[in-house]
């Protein structure tokens, strides 16, 4: 039986370098429904609104593609 992924704990890390990067659980991300398809890494947006406590990440377009 397989079942859907919609939601799942991950984690905002602080390297000692001072970099942040955001973990997202392995069975969230390979969920057939997630909507950020990727095999390896990815370029996302991340955005919020001032006096909220929710972010949002959405893959990166790039306004100036390479042809």
């Amino acid at each position: 039986m397989n079942s859907m992924v919609n939601e799942g704990k991950g984690r905002l890390f602080r390297r000692k370098d001072g970099k942040f990067f955001v973990y997202l659980p392995k069975d969230l991300a390979e969920d057939s429904m997630f909507p950020l398809k990727t095999t390896d890494s990815l370029k996302v947006k991340v955005s919020f609104k001032l006096g909220d406590d929710k972010i949002t990440i959405e893959k990166w377009k790039d306004p100036n593609p390479t042809q």
